[in-house]
């Protein structure tokens, strides 16, 4: 037997088995594109098994995350620390081998993928993070950032609205380090035969080419010297992106149900997995492979070699260039620079001195204007509205298909823009943050689930928070979406009252390593606090006590975040010259305030004190914080369209009602 094709039986082997073996999984697709596998991951692929986290090396993006198998296979055969037990235990609890591949769990797995489309829009951030980190970097005979991305995806990636959103811009951006391959099998999950032409018949060739991509149209995917000669002429086109469509057979081997759906989501079944092992000649028990198998796939010698070569190469770069060097360094850390504490306390402190009245959206702008000078990492861009979100800067240089920079006008593609961001992230080297309104991050919603899932850190700039957008109505007012947010496990959310709380929150969100963050941002002016130094410092806590009763013991304790704050502020003038004495507390950031410890909660919060919550959103987020004998100021039901100041009064955002909401608990 051909050596090569046993290996690619090796594959087929081990997919199937582990499937079996979990009685769960998606065996038809690793063994359908176990050619195309075996040609990128022995002939062309640049890594290192020894050091997964080797900065140069290709990137791999398994987009078509159902048939995990696939990868943990290629992850095991060349030689990464993901043993045969690990295989063994697929889908199991605790296993580096999950149902979908987990970024964290593996050595080697570059993304969390599984909800299709998003690999691929991962893969186009990490494209465009090799190409700026390349401008930026590199240098005649230096090209320290010199590497492809590769991904691999499937009918129900290209079915997904956000491969559009994605390719679209990678055509336009013109990134020719970015290569895909679609398996081509023509067979999806929905019916007994999985025949897919009923539901989608795109001319897929013809769409990507009108992307601007370069395609390679109709190559046999199991034919090996078809796919390398795809591979090598999409390496040749360096303008373009490249689209490598690669006919399949899903679950090549299986005599009964290859090319049929029963093959895609579900065990092939122990009758059809041994007539599968005697028609491709595998004459090996489950979970047992041979010296010379392993041997064909083993990479580490070469990627010992590869990286030394790279290494060799960054030492004779940082003779030549030391601060480059040592900037690149700090960057793939992920380290921030060493001015870092000095900068954060002087954009802090000058927003404090500076006092302006504005809205929290240009007090973002202020801090990133302050902040970017010294943190080169940061990349910007805006879906289509960085007039509005107010993301750029007065130093933001427009990414371009010719050029480099540091913003990206990403179009209306909010779910794309995100999905990207979290592909730069997950490259290294750079930080992105992007803006849209914050009701169209219900576009965007499971890219920032991801994001917070993989606990990686792009900022998600959020503005027009509130039906304080006014005119434009109920379908851009967002209601739900702060608390909806606040509702996602790690991922931090700040919604500042002033420039002040907006610059604690973008320095809180430079620092954060394991999370992303999420600020969320007014369109309307929200007026400067004064503050003291140390309540300034308490802001980090993400709870504080803003202003403390002057007459009395307080009764009640007002809580309220974002443009509310100062309603809550006015309440209080209000019930102070009734005698009742309140508290006020801002509470920008609720998941960093309840990290805090208890004696420091109860001190902001104490203990048997009347509450009422104030926020221009919906109020059951509230009720764990004012508990059964407070009340919520807030709206449960959609906006209407009229001026931002009147809808405020409609809804009973007013001082007087909040005082009365007060005087209720009371």
């Amino acid at each position: 037997m051909d050596p090569r094709v046993e290996m690619t039986n090796a594959v087929r082997a081990l997919a199937m088995d582990a499937v079996q073996k979990a009685n769960s999984g998606h065996p038809g697709m690793p063994m359908g594109m176990a050619e195309i596998a075996e040609v990128l991951w022995t002939r062309h692929l640049r890594h290192n098994p020894a050091n997964p986290k080797w900065i140069d090396r290709d990137r791999f993006v398994l987009s078509n995350g159902h048939g995990s198998m696939l990868l943990y296979a290629l992850l095991h055969l060349t030689g990464y620390d993901l043993s045969m037990e690990e295989i063994k235990r697929f889908r199991q609890l605790h296993s580096k081998t999950p149902g979908h591949p987990e970024y964290g769990a593996a050595p080697g797995v570059e993304t969390t993928t599984g909800p299709l489309g998003q690999g691929l829009a991962n893969a186009v951030g990490m494209a465009l993070a090799e190409r700026l980190l390349a401008a930026e970097f590199n240098r005649d005979g230096l090209d320290i950032v010199n590497h492809y991305t590769y991904a691999f995806c499937g009918d129900g990636c290209l079915m997904e609205g956000v491969s559009h959103e994605a390719c679209s811009l990678a055509g336009t951006l013109r990134l020719g380090k970015l290569i895909a391959f679609y398996d081509d099998n023509g067979i999806s999950i929905d019916s007994e035969k999985g025949r897919i032409e009923h539901w989608f018949s795109d001319d897929t060739p013809r769409r990507f080419e009108a992307y601007g991509w370069h395609v390679v149209p109709n190559v046999d995917g199991h034919d090996f010297a078809a796919i390398d000669a795809a591979v090598r002429q999409a390496q040749a086109e360096t303008a373009r992106p490249s689209l490598i469509c690669c006919k399949t057979v899903i679950a090549k081997g299986a005599p009964r149900k290859a090319n049929t759906g029963g093959a895609h989501g579900a065990p092939l079944g122990a009758d059809e997995v041994a007539a599968t092992r005697e028609n491709i000649g595998w004459k090996y028990p489950p979970f047992e492979l041979p010296a010379h198998i392993y041997a064909g796939w083993d990479a580490r010698a070469r990627g010992a070699r590869l990286e030394a070569q790279w290494n060799e190469k960054l030492a004779a770069y940082a003779r030549a260039y030391p601060e480059l060097a040592a900037a690149f360094k700090r960057r793939m850390a992920g380290a921030l620079p060493a001015g870092w504490p000095g900068l954060r306390d002087a954009v802090i402190a000058r927003a404090n001195d500076k006092a302006e009245t504005v809205a929290t959206r240009k007090a973002s702008q202020n801090a990133i204007e302050a902040l970017a000078p010294g943190l080169p990492e940061l990349v910007g861009g805006s879906a289509d509205l960085s007039g509005s979100n107010l993301t750029m800067w007065s130093g933001s240089k427009v990414i371009t298909r010719k050029n480099g920079g540091n913003y990206l006008h990403y179009g209306v593609r909010e779910f794309a823009m995100c999905a990207i961001m979290n592909g730069m992230a997950l490259h290294g080297g750079v930080r992105p943050y992007g803006g849209t309104f914050l009701v169209f991050s219900d576009y965007a919603r499971n890219a920032l689930r991801l994001a917070a899932l993989m606990k990686i850190n792009p900022i998600f700039v959020f503005t027009h928070d509130s039906i304080g957008l006014g005119e434009d109505g109920p379908t851009h007012q967002p209601i739900e979406h702060a608390a909806s947010l606040r509702l996602m496990p790690n991922m931090e959310v700040w919604r500042p009252c002033d420039s002040v709380e907006t610059a604690v929150a973008w320095a809180a969100a430079i620092e954060r390593t394991e999370g992303p963050t999420s600020l969320i941002l007014s369109r309307q002016n929200t007026p400067f606090q004064k503050r003291s130094a140390e309540t300034v410092a308490a802001i980090t806590r993400g709870g504080y006590i803003l202003s403390e009763a002057a007459n009395g013991v307080p009764r009640c304790v007002i809580i309220a975040t974002g443009s509310e704050v100062q309603l809550a502020l006015d309440a209080e003038k209000l019930l102070a010259a009734e005698g009742i004495a309140v508290r006020v507390v801002s509470l920008p950031s609720t998941s960093v305030f309840d990290r805090q410890d208890a004696a420091y909660r109860a001190s902001v919060l104490p203990r048997g004190m009347r509450r009422v919550a104030v926020e221009a959103g919906v109020s059951d987020f509230w009720r764990k914080y004012v508990g059964s004998e407070g009340t919520v100021v807030g709206i449960d039901r959609f906006g209407e369209s009229a001026p931002g100041g009147e809808l405020f009064k409609y809804f009973g955002f007013t001082a007087e009602n909040v005082a009365a909401a007060v005087k209720s608990v009371l």
